[in-house]
């Protein structure tokens, strides 16, 4: 079955094409990686699905509905999650505040300023575990800001697991990471995906080797291939577009 599709998608920016006629299938409970050359298209392919820009043509369904036009907060509510290429918590707040937005998100429940949060004790006991999950309940009393790179954006990660998503769609989330980072970043994705649908935007081709179980390339704006990881290593037109250049 297949989770999350687009059919015919097209989007300019003023007049200057920059999707072409994508037709993506994203089967439930994959991990798929999106990879292809800078420009190439794949963020603003996340912008679209996840309702940040609405395309100029084409169609998308997540969980067979078609959901085209939806808006940022209407694509959380219906159980699809997003980290970003650059990080996006609110640094102000602890960890632990962090990763309580998720968890309140995924209850339905809506931040209020005057509801008595820590209080809710269900709430505060799911937010430690999955601090301890994530390995950064340690640093759950520590504001964002105060966080390591790396732990900054495992925090990201974790934030937009912690909502409870149907799919998370993952923006280069080992970005500017060590190789120890990125080790550890490539089995918490592991972790905290299982048995989940995820769509991960990734330069790093041993973490997208690592992970995927299906890879899709963009190239100019358009799908140049799909299919299994080993598939997609040894189709020439990859190589000669992508791979080879990110090898040599």
């Amino acid at each position: 079955m297949n989770i999350l599709e687009t059919k015919g998608l097209y989007h300019d920016f003023n007049r200057l094409e920059v999707l072409f006629d994508i037709n993506l299938k994203i089967k439930q409970g994959e991990r798929h990686a999106i990879i292809g050359p800078n420009g190439a298209g794949k963020t603003t392919l996340f912008n679209v699905i996840t309702g940040t820009y609405s395309p100029s043509r084409g169609a998308i369904f997540f969980k067979g509905e078609e959901v085209t036009g939806c808006k940022p907060h209407q694509m959380v509510r219906r159980g699809m999650g997003r980290s970003f290429q650059i990080t996006s918590t609110f640094n102000r707040l602890t960890a632990f505040q962090n990763i309580r937005m998720g968890v309140l998100s995924s209850r339905g429940i809506r931040f209020n300023l005057f509801r008595k949060v820590d209080k809710m004790h269900d709430v505060t006991r799911e937010t430690d575990e999955f601090l301890k999950r994530v390995n950064l309940h340690d640093e759950r009393h520590l504001p964002a800001s105060a966080l390591s790179y790396g732990k900054h954006r495992c925090l990201e990660i974790s934030m937009a697991l912690a909502t409870d998503p149907d799919v998370v769609m993952l923006d280069e989330p080992t970005a500017g990471m060590s190789k120890d980072e990125t080790r550890y970043a490539i089995e918490l994705i592991r972790q905290l995906t299982e048995r989940k649908t995820a769509v991960i935007i990734e330069h790093d081709m041993d973490v997208v080797f690592s992970l995927a179980d299906r890879i899709t390339v963009l190239h100019l704006g358009s799908i140049l291939a799909s299919g299994p990881p080993d598939e997609i290593r040894k189709n020439k037109a990859v190589k000669d577009a992508y791979l080879g250049e990110m090898e040599g």
